[in-house]
């Protein structure tokens, strides 16, 4: 019986990667799957496992957030076993992508990640995607890793006023 509901977990993965127009971290699948309370951390912890070991999914770090993408396999099995999804949950999945569209797009499309250089100074790499397409890619030098972080940090809450500026004034020539 454990199995069964193990395989309902990874079926609700596998749909809300497909249905998603924006790449789901594991967090945002945890927060909707947890939040209805349909299983435990650990429970999901092993459908993650189970679906990575599978290739099912792919996993990928960005800075420390974990992104999941649907393998050609995945889509595979999805449409295998969908059936064994009560279309009720399908509707809930739907309804959550839908109302958090734009939460969603945020958390995915504003990246924020940094590297050490062979010199010891980090290199912030700020980016602010749409539909896919980087629509600023900033890269900037700091000499402390507590600096890169926290610039990465800030980032999430400014980009879009920073992007604004910057545009303002490249395309507003007032001179």
């Amino acid at each position: 019986m454990a199995s069964q509901y193990l395989t309902l977990y990874k079926i609700i993965v596998l749909y809300m990667l497909k249905r998603s127009d924006v790449e789901l971290s594991k967090s945002q699948i945890y927060d909707f799957i947890l939040g209805n309370e349909y299983t435990t951390f650990m429970t999901l912890q092993e459908a993650f496992g189970e679906l990575s070991d599978q290739k099912l999914i792919n996993e990928h770090k960005k800075r420390n957030r974990t992104f999941l993408e649907l393998t050609e396999a995945g889509e595979e099995a999805l449409h295998f076993f969908i059936g064994q999804m009560n279309p009720e949950i399908r509707l809930q999945i739907d309804a959550y992508l839908k109302e958090n569209k734009i939460k969603l797009r945020n958390e995915s499309s504003i990246i924020a990640d940094y590297n050490k250089r062979a010199d010891g100074q980090y290199v912030a790499r700020l980016v602010v995607k749409e539909m896919g397409e980087d629509l600023i890619n900033i890269e900037l030098t700091v000499p402390t890793e507590s600096m890169a972080d926290r610039v990465c940090a800030i980032w999430h809450d400014k980009s879009s006023g920073i992007y604004s500026y910057i545009a303002d004034q490249l395309l507003n020539d007032s001179d």
